[in-house]
């Protein structure tokens, strides 16, 4: 083998070790249409995929403009007839060939060309190597498009996997987010929040903190005078009052009904109290604990709701509160 010929097998070399760590089409692309001017010595190239029965040019490396980003016929032009026949066509003269449709070449400044399908059972697309002279392309040229046909084949299914498992990965997350969601006012729902929390401490974000139990005043009221609307509605808006009253690594959370809860990293019960209180104004009702570890979350809720009762107690009845 000449120094050609060893030339073109590390070209080959290089390009199979590019398209193998490739993880999207674009990348593949980019390798291929290089790789297929280097190998062939050609003055253009172009990368097709099949798309139904239509061959898309979806890139090209080449002295002048081909057809990037046209569609044709499979039937129409030689791409599809190279995927249709699962083999090669070497073409000295374009205008000799009838396989050709030599208007769709008259612009260009192609005189000859190959065409080589990716894969030969159930092409999924096709590469073009294309000369601006007569040229009647050797084994060898022949020979190095084929192998670089057969790792883009590869390549593209390894695309392919890669995509479905990010789409997967994707699914699963949006799934996980949904499961911790509450539908109404985009906070977590219990569930996330106390996963959010746990994580907190498990990941060292948090030490200890404080918890916050907080009860929307006159909900029932509302749904029994203006309807289910309305007290939608004043949940959706003391929700949004509470994630914007709170810090960016406060967990927010609406537990049900009118209850939510948060829990700040790092804080004490009665700062706490007094931010959620005065955000809230007549709103709602709050009560505080501290919070020490994950596994005293249960107790701290349980303690924050019981104070948060007593603070509703004071507010509903400040007459009684006055004269005791």
């Amino acid at each position: 083998m000449g120094d050609n010929g060893s030339a073109g097998i590390s070209r080959l070399l290089r390009a199979v070790q590019e398209l193998s760590m490739a993880t999207q089409l674009s990348e593949v692309q980019r390798v291929v249409r290089t790789a297929a001017r280097d190998l062939a010595g050609c003055d253009g190239a172009t990368f097709v995929l099949r798309d139904g029965d239509l061959c898309f040019y979806a890139d090209e490396d080449a002295i002048q403009p081909l057809w990037k980003g046209m569609r044709f016929p499979m039937e129409a032009c030689i791409s599809g007839w190279a995927m249709l026949n699962g083999d090669h066509a070497v073409i000295p003269d374009i205008y000799a060939d009838p396989r050709i449709p030599a208007e769709a070449y008259q612009p260009t400044f192609v005189k000859s060309l190959v065409m080589t399908p990716i894969r030969t059972m159930a092409p999924v697309g096709a590469i073009g190597a294309y000369w601006a002279d007569h040229h009647e392309a050797t084994d060898e040229e022949i020979s190095l498009l084929r192998g670089l046909a057969d790792a883009t084949s590869l390549a593209l299914e390894k695309v392919s996997i890669h995509r479905e498992l990010e789409q997967e990965v994707a699914l699963a997350q949006e799934a996980q987010r949904l499961s911790q969601t509450d539908e109404l006012t985009g906070l977590l729902n219990r569930r996330g929040f106390v996963e959010q929390v746990v994580q907190k401490f498990a990941n060292g974000e948090a030490s200890s903190g404080a918890v916050a139990f907080a009860d929307i005043d006159g909900l029932k009221e509302i749904n029994d005078l203006e309807g289910h609307d309305a007290g939608d509605r004043l949940i959706a808006e003391v929700a949004q009052t509470l994630r914007s009253a709170v810090r960016n690594r406060d967990v927010v959370g609406r537990l049900g009904g009118d209850e939510f809860a948060v829990f700040s990293p790092d804080a004490d019960p009665a700062t706490l109290q007094d931010r959620l209180t005065n955000a809230l104004g007549d709103r709602g009702s709050v009560g505080t604990a501290a919070l020490r570890s994950a596994d005293g979350l249960h107790d701290a809720l349980l303690t924050a709701d019981a104070e948060m009762y007593a603070t509703k107690r004071r507010r509903m009845s400040p007459r009684a509160d006055a004269s005791a």
